[in-house]
């Protein structure tokens, strides 16, 4: 029976992948990011989870702002990294898992979501970062991924409340799985960070800390604020926090943080890493 054993979020930045592509996890200016996963190669080395359900946001590799749909969720048996632009060349393929897929999005339709279904979809550094950064220097990727993009980028934006409850959905999918794979739940993004505008820069380091501080033991706290709010607090990008919520609704109530790390600027973005295990580790 499938497991959930864990979460992990993290900022996607491409900076980040330009580091790895260069080889600069240990200068000064990027090694106290990357100093940051330690936990995590060792979380993922002991758990050998199967599969990774990833919430993030396109970046317009698969839509663009005269087709943006709100929820999307891949069903491909593989996805291409494809780069947008910023000269990331990540080549390595990462294998689909189509029966789950398509099991997550007759559970989440009948939870009365509806999302986009995708049996052809590319991914971009919002996949492809985390994934270097969680398996470096591997040959060939030791998990399938399960792809579901959420629109924080073409307003009206999906507010936390429902990102949490879609990640509900998709935890309880997930545990009524009826294969034997174990599951780790990926939130990628943020955190606070603008990339336009005259607030070009942005990072609020308390609103980064109040959800850091939040996400693990209270994180209905994190939708006290509506994505607007979000928008002033943590900048136009900074709400992709919207990933985070998803990601730790689905991975249900009783976590443990094995690892946090916070990390100002990674370019222009307030970075961050937190691990979580799922101290229930319920089977369905």
């Amino acid at each position: 029976m499938s497991q959930i054993c864990g979460g992990i979020f993290t900022s996607h930045v491409p900076g980040i992948g330009n580091a790895i592509a260069k080889g600069l996890q240990q200068d000064p200016y990027w090694k106290p990011f990357f100093d940051g996963f330690a936990p995590v190669h060792k979380f993922l080395a002991e758990e050998k989870p199967d599969v990774a359900v990833v919430f993030y946001n396109d970046h317009g590799l698969n839509f663009f702002l005269d087709k943006m749909p709100t929820f999307a969720i891949g069903a491909a048996p593989e996805y291409k990294h494809e780069d947008e632009g910023w000269g990331i060349a990540f080549e390595r393929p990462y294998p689909g898992h189509p029966d789950l897929s398509w099991h997550i999005i007759e559970q989440v339709v009948a939870s009365e979501f509806d999302p986009v279904t995708c049996q052809s979809m590319l991914v971009d550094h919002a996949v492809a970062v985390p994934f270097e950064l969680c398996w470096p220097g591997s040959d060939a990727f030791p998990v399938k991924l399960v792809p579901i993009a959420i629109n924080t980028v073409q307003h009206p934006l999906p507010s936390p409340k429902r990102c949490h409850e879609l990640g509900k959905a998709v935890g309880r999918a997930i545990e009524s799985w009826g294969g034997e794979e174990k599951v780790v739940v990926f939130g990628t993004g943020g955190l606070s960070h603008q990339l336009e505008g005259e607030r070009a820069g942005h990072i609020n380091t308390d609103y980064d800390k109040f959800c850091l501080s939040n996400l693990a033991p209270d994180p209905e706290a994190l939708l006290q604020h509506d994505t607007l709010d979000i928008v002033e607090l943590a900048g136009s990008q900074g709400v992709e926090i919207l990933n985070w919520i998803a990601a730790r609704g689905a991975l249900g109530g009783k976590v443990r943080e094995l690892a946090s790390n916070y990390h100002v600027p990674i370019s222009n973005t307030a970075a961050a890493t937190v691990l979580l295990e799922n101290s229930e580790k319920v089977l369905a």
